[in-house]
Order: C-alpha cells, then sequence, then structure tokens
C-alpha cells in the first residue's frame, strides 16, 4: 500500500461523493476479473461514499503477451486465478483462440464509454462474460460490435468511435493516467479523497475485502455505515448475470447457501442457471 501526493490526481470531478477510486484494469486480466466480487460488494454497502472510475492501463497483465507468445504460460495462469478466486475463466482460450491484439478491446471500450460512463461499465463486464466464460476472441470486431449489440448501445455510433479520434485519444489519456500514478501492477486501486492536501491511498493486488473498507474509513473524516444488501431477486434484475462466488461474497453466504436460495429463484423462473468451467453463473430472465 501506497501513498501518492494530490499533484499525482490527474483529473477533479463534480461529483459530490466524498472519495474517488481510481481503479487500474485491463480487460484481459484474470486478477481483474477476479476482483468484481469485492468491488460489487463495495459499491453495494458504501457506494453513497466514493465514485468508481475505471483506467485501462494498456499493459496485458503481469505475464504479457509477447512477441514470443507463450501461451500455455498464460492459459495456466487463468486456469489458477480461476481456482484460487472462484471466478471462473477458461485458460484454454490461450491454446484454440489466441487474443492477437488487445489494445483494440481497450480502444472498443473507451469506444462505448463515449456513450456515457454506465454504457462503457456494462461494456466492460461484457467484454469479460464473452472471453472468460465464453472463449470468444475479443481483438475481433466482429465480437465487440456483437457486445455493444447485446447491451443495446448505438451500434452505428459505436462503429464510428472504434476508429475515432476521440476514443483513441481517451486510450491515451488513461495511459498517460497510468505513468503519472506509477501503477506498475494490476489492478491497482487508487483512492482520493476531497482534501487536495491530503495523500491518495494506492493499493495493488487483491486483497480481503476488509483492507478496502479499512482504507474508506482512514481517508473519511466519519465511520462509514453500511447499506444493506437488496434482496437477491432485486440483485439479480439489476446486475444480470452474476457468478456463484460473486453472490456469496456480497451477502456473506457459503457457496452451498448461495446455490440453495438461487435454486429456489430457479425453481420460480426468475433465473437460469450458466454452468462454468469453475463454478456457476445465474442470469436474470427478463420478464
Amino acid at each position: 500500500m501506497n501513498r501518492l501526493s494530490s499533484s499525482k490526481h490527474p483529473c477533479q470531478y463534480n461529483e459530490k461523493k466524498p472519495i474517488e477510486i481510481y481503479m487500474f484494469i485491463d480487460p484481459l486480466s484474470p486478477e481483474c476479473w477476479a476482483l468484481e466480487p469485492i468491488i460489487k460488494k463495495l459499491q453495494i454497502e458504501y457506494g453513497r461514499y466514493f465514485s468508481l472510475k475505471h483506467v485501462l492501463c494498456g499493459r496485458i497483465n503481469n505475464l504479457n503477451v509477447s512477441r514470443k507468445k507463450n501461451y500455455e504460460q498464460i492459459a495456466n495462469f487463468w486456469e489458477r486465478t480461476a481456482s484460487r478466486s472462484g471466478m471462473s475463466c477458461d485458460g484454454s482460450l490461450w491454446l484454440e483462440n489466441p487474443v492477437d491484439f488487445p489494445h483494440f478491446a481497450s480502444i472498443a471500450l473507451k469506444a462505448a464509454e463515449l456513450q456515457g460512463r454506465r454504457a462503457g461499465i456494462r461494456f466492460l463486464r461484457k467484454l469479460q462474460e464473452v472471453l472468460f466464460l465464453e472463449k470468444q476472441n475479443i481483438s475481433s470486431k466482429e465480437v465487440l460490435i456483437e457486445c455493444a449489440r447485446g447491451l443495446g448501445l448505438d451500434v452505428e455510433e459505436f462503429i464510428a468511435d472504434l476508429h475515432s479520434e476521440s476514443a483513441a485519444k481517451a486510450f491515451q489519456c488513461d495511459i498517460k493516467i497510468t505513468s503519472e500514478m506509477d501503477v506498475q501492477e494490476i489492478p491497482t486501486l487508487v483512492f482520493f479523497n476531497e482534501n487536495a492536501e491530503d495523500e491518495g491511498i494506492k493499493i495493488t493486488g487483491t486483497y480481503p475485502y476488509e483492507i478496502y473498507v479499512h482504507i474508506l474509513e482512514e481517508m473519511l473524516s466519519e465511520r462509514p455505515i453500511p447499506t444493506n444488501p437488496p434482496s437477491l431477486e432485486t440483485f439479480m434484475k439489476y446486475f444480470k448475470f452474476v457468478a456463484t462466488k460473486e453472490i456469496s461474497v456480497v451477502y456473506n453466504m457459503s457457496i452451498s447457501q448461495v446455490e440453495r436460495e438461487m435454486k429456489k429463484l430457479l425453481l420460480q423462473q426468475q433465473v437460469e442457471q450458466i454452468p462454468a468451467k469453475y463454478g456457476t453463473f445465474w442470469r436474470y430472465v427478463e420478464e
């Protein structure tokens, strides 16, 4: 955990929330995917205290997809991460359908963000799902367009923005922020409060949930009060597609407890059960 001087805070926002968190990510990083349950829980319990900004670091996780293309090593890393975290990802992608131009997925994410921050967040999640679970090549323009279409984005605008100067500049801005904050690994979270004189706190890697709550407590002038999570039905209706592991973390349930509760919703035809290589996912059934 490192502290950053406020001079490294590259942008100021007018949002009224007292904390801003910069989350440095790469769409291809299984470690960022593994952090999803903790981020969901943090947003549900303490979201009224902070805003979250995703920043693309422009790097391909620590293994780095180099010209040597050591795909077997990357595949093994994905499998280990999935087994450890409970967030399924299928490393065989790298042996069957490797992602050759990963920067294109990052440009696509910035193109989606041009339709709003919420659109960008949804597009990132969709990218992760089709990559880690469906083993699709997210360097493919067709796959990226299908993701946008499935989310209800303006597809014509998205296609135009894929090759626009605006998306390229937004990506370059993220890379500049990554350099200014000296982010060397992903995921990295940097916490800033409203006081420009205070240092930011940088935390690299994945830690127990309590560590992130402790940082919020340290940076706020008050002790934050957690919000209780919504009903499972409301949770599913909002997020649409989630892992058993995510529900387990958000609701402090064991995996077996989650499966028991979700099977009740399954019998009520409110969700569909989607098996994955590691664990299970659940899809909300639209009325």
